[in-house]
């Protein structure tokens, strides 16, 4: 027998999760984009998913949005964020040690003429708030800070980070998608801009991923196509990944009500 010990890359899909995915992979696999009462059927199942998890991480139905992955969830957030707001200003603070999904979209934006300042994790792995609040210029639209490393596990000051970027009026945006499976993720109690996460993470199906962006910051769809996710991020929906999404982040939140 197979021993597993790499949570940290993926996780196994659970078995209540799976039962909950197959009637959207045999059944009820209609379009959601479509008229008919299978698709409204489909569609549904997206609704309350999207009610489920919103509810799971404190946030409001409008301000979750499905993706394919964590990476689509970074590019989507930093990206969108970046091309809205380029006429207040072209500069991204950043670290060293965030994911390349965070990294190499920073780089695709250098090459956008965006500024960005990559902080120095210190010797404990961490980014010390004052090195950010030193990077912030008049020009600043987006600081990016990942929440939990997935290679060395050290958890990144957010919530202070978070008010000094509301205090100077900056959106924060968080690669919460190792943070999800591990720790408790409220993004009321933390102030963030927009939160990516990825369902594979914890214990749910690989191909989908969900971004929360706080309503009323501003973004724009990186994505061109039909008007799936509210204009945001087209394509057809992954519904029993979205419904096995659903599932997994329910069971996380009884595990972690469990340890209280």
């Amino acid at each position: 027998m197979i021993k597993y010990f790499d949570n940290a890359a993926t996780t196994k899909l659970d078995s209540e999760v799976l039962n909950e995915m197959l009637p959207y992979l045999t059944e009820n696999y209609a379009n959601p984009s479509s008229i008919y009462s299978v698709g409204k059927m489909a569609k549904e199942a997206i609704t309350i998913a999207r009610m489920k998890i919103a509810e799971s991480i404190g946030a409001n139905v409008n301000e979750i949005y499905f993706t394919s992955c964590g990476s689509e969830s970074d590019n989507l957030a930093i990206k969108g964020i970046a091309y809205a707001n380029s006429r207040y200003g072209n500069h991204i603070i950043t670290s060293n040690i965030e994911h390349p999904a965070v990294l190499n979209t920073c780089k695709s934006l250098e090459n956008m003429g965006f500024r960005v300042t990559y902080l120095k994790a210190n010797s404990k792995g961490l980014i010390d708030v004052e090195s950010v609040r030193r990077a912030i210029t008049p020009k600043t639209i987006l600081i990016s800070i990942m929440f939990a490393n997935n290679e060395i596990g050290t958890i990144q000051p957010i919530k202070e980070i978070a008010e000094l970027a509301r205090e100077n009026r900056i959106y924060f945006h968080t690669d919460g998608v190792q943070a999800m499976g591990n720790i408790e993720v409220n993004v009321r109690d933390l102030k963030v801009s927009a939160l990516s996460m990825s369902a594979h993470k914890f214990y749910g199906p690989k191909g989908v991923g969900v971004l929360y962006v706080r309503d009323g910051v501003r973004f724009a769809r990186i994505q061109d196509g039909g008007h799936q996710e509210r204009e945001k991020r087209s394509g057809t929906e992954n519904v029993a990944g979205i419904v096995g999404t659903r599932k997994s982040i329910r069971n996380r939140s009884k595990r972690f009500r469990r340890k209280q």
